[in-house]
């Protein structure tokens, strides 16, 4: 087994492989991908989107946007890649100030974007923040770039593409030295994680924003969804903070979720492993 750490994106990844694997095609894959999407660069292409009403965001942009379109239907507009300008408002910005600066504002209207292809047209500045499934469709191209057996860790989404199931702690959310449950994620799946308190800096202030008022999500405090890609995982464990997990399901037949409310309350349906209840 041939194993990696390493840092990108503001994260730490693990590479857990059957062949040598080729870390400078990793890491220009990552930095490709970072030169496009990140809104913490000056550079990129979706900063572009504050001075110019039309980009181009690459190949990766369509399949993307696609999974934004029916998150964005399956929550009523509570997910928009748009959010971008109200995480900055609440001090989640390029400098991490951590420091609120403006009242919490609704995102662009995300179906008021012109979109053909790669390209994106609006008519407004608006700030890209793919925070929801970007991390996740990443892990799924590294996977792929670096071929069966694969485990790829990029800190919480994980995509697992090897012989055997994959046991996957599920962290409780007021106690890291303690798991509420074990994920067994099946070959071929992924599995992702997202928490309130995973990025929190004031009061009721944390990265998981409602995209109709620019505010927190507040009812729910964690979510896990295992799905046959990063990507989907991903957006799924976001959208779990604003619809019940069965109506995950009926919209993502096969997966699974679990969510835990602020009364540390856990719901889990479909999901492989097992919860302590």
């Amino acid at each position: 087994m041939h194993s990696w750490v390493f840092d990108a994106i503001g994260t730490r990844w693990r590479l857990d492989a059957g062949t040598d694997i080729d870390r400078s095609a990793v890491l220009s894959l990552v930095e490709g991908f970072d030169r496009i999407w990140s809104r913490f660069r000056g550079d990129s292409e979706v900063t572009r989107l504050r001075t110019t009403g039309h980009v181009d965001l690459g190949e990766h942009a369509p399949e993307i946007f696609a999974l934004y379109d029916r998150l964005h239907r399956l929550t009523d507009g509570a997910m928009s890649p748009a959010i971008g300008a109200s995480l900055e408002r609440l001090g989640y910005d390029a400098d991490y100030t951590l420091t609120a600066h403006g009242e919490a504002v609704a995102a662009f209207r995300w179906t008021d974007a012109r979109r053909e292809g790669s390209t994106i047209e609006v008519d407004q500045p608006v700030v890209v923040d793919i925070g929801a499934v970007g991390k996740g469709y990443l892990a799924d191209r590294v996977a792929d770039l670096v071929g069966e057996p694969v485990t790829v860790d990029a800190s919480g989404d994980i995509v697992h593409r090897g012989p055997q199931p994959l046991r996957v702690a599920m962290e409780h959310p007021a106690d890291p030295s303690k798991a509420v449950g074990v994920i067994e994620v099946p070959p071929g799946h992924a599995v992702a994680a997202s928490a309130a308190n995973r990025r929190i800096w004031g009061e009721g202030l944390h990265h998981i924003l409602d995209a109709r008022t620019g505010r927190p999500a507040s009812d729910i405090v964690a979510t896990w969804a295992v799905a046959p890609s990063a990507a989907l995982a991903d957006g799924l464990a976001t959208a779990l903070f604003f619809v019940s997990p069965e109506r995950v399901l009926d919209e993502f037949p096969g997966v699974g979720c679990a969510v835990i409310d602020r009364s540390l309350r856990i719901r889990a349906i479909g999901l492989p492993g097992e919860v302590f209840r």
